[in-house]
């Protein structure tokens, strides 16, 4: 029963950080091609990122239901907006004459985009989702607090209600070892990726 708990909350906190980078990058990849939108939709990212999300959490049920995609788009929900200003603050930042030196050799926004951008990019990208496989599993736990019937937060919450603090204890235990675990990954894949790029030049 506790193993089903935690592949739960993982699969849901793993689909959370899957969408949150893809939709992160994207997003960001979106606004530095059109500086119109970024200016438009700057400010609403803003005010969405400073918005406490639990706010948000009674919407999600309303509109969803009380099930796992509400979850898991809490989950997102914390971590989407920082991630996509963080990226684009750093996709903004990149050395522009080695962009202008691609336009110099009649390449376009695209090619400054993969030649200069995203790999300049990368060490940001890594940092940002060693931040938001946290913060996915933050919201996923805070959803699981309101709608779930399974789950490490459904633990808790559970455990809480029958004071059965051990219960309690032992799921806080096993969320800090899954967030560590998660974080540790990431490094892996850092240290992967760290070593093919270094390899190639």
């Amino acid at each position: 029963s506790l193993f089903t708990h935690i592949g739960i909350t993982l699969m849901e906190t793993l689909v959370s950080f899957v969408f949150t980078v893809f939709l992160g990058i994207g997003t960001a990849v979106l606004l530095w091609c059109c500086p119109k939108l970024s200016r438009i939709l700057e400010p609403y990212l803003v005010v969405l990122n400073s918005l406490p999300k639990s706010a948000l959490a009674p919407l999600l049920i309303v509109w969803l239901g009380a099930n796992r995609t509400t979850i898991i788009i809490a989950g997102m929900s914390v971590a989407i907006f920082g991630s996509i200003l963080n990226l684009y603050s750093e996709f903004s930042e990149v050395d522009p004459d080695k962009i202008m030196l691609i336009y110099t050799l009649h390449g376009n926004r695209l090619h400054a985009l993969s030649k200069v951008v995203i790999p300049s990019c990368i060490p940001a990208i890594i940092s940002t989702m060693k931040v938001n496989i946290g913060l996915s599993l933050v919201g996923v736990i805070a959803g699981e607090f309101l709608v779930s019937k399974a789950g490490l937060g459904y633990l808790i919450v559970y455990g809480g209600q029958v004071f059965k603090l051990d219960l309690v204890m032992t799921s806080v235990v096993i969320l800090a070892v899954v967030a560590a675990l998660l974080y540790q990954s990431v490094v892996i894949t850092e240290r992967v990726i760290t070593r093919k790029m270094s390899h190639r030049n």
